[in-house]
């Protein structure tokens, strides 16, 4: 090979590398905006949940929440939405799980998990097996039969 056949081999390979390594970035940044997104949906659910709570002195109910869900900025994000508010008592504590949603991305920096929102408010990440031990305490039987169905 001449010396300008190796540097263009050269150049080749390191404008491959580059390309790939930005996109695999990209791919990461990607899950991570859609990630905050869903967390920040969250959060504005969260806000009218309390708002809700303080007014009435109980959860809304689920027709509500649905009813609410499509005005929140970033909704979409959430996907499917799993609602709790049928199974909170007056003996549930501040950390009951009360919204969730589960989110699957396939990229190194976030991974697979639920953006959770508490009784309390609090919207937190949690990671997929912290949340299935956490909510496996708290449902009751009826309420896993049901979700099992």
């Amino acid at each position: 090979m001449t010396k300008r056949q190796k540097a263009i081999v050269r150049e080749f390979v390191i404008v491959t590398a580059v390309t790939a390594v930005a996109v695999v970035a990209m791919i990461n940044l990607k899950d991570w905006l859609n990630r905050a997104e869903a967390i920040r949906a969250m959060e504005q659910l969260s806000r009218v949940v309390l708002d809700y709570r303080q007014a009435h002195h109980s959860v809304p109910p689920q027709s509500y929440v649905d009813q609410l869900r499509t005005d929140l900025e970033g909704n979409v994000r959430l996907g499917e939405l799993r609602y709790r508010g049928l199974w909170v008592d007056l003996d549930s504590g501040p950390d009951e799980i009360l919204a969730y949603t589960e989110k699957n991305y396939n990229s190194l920096v976030v991974g697979k998990g639920y953006v959770v929102l508490r009784l309390d408010g609090t919207v937190e990440w949690l990671g997929k097996k912290e949340f299935e031990a956490i909510l496996a305490q708290q449902q009751g039987p009826i309420e896993k039969q049901m979700m099992s169905q």
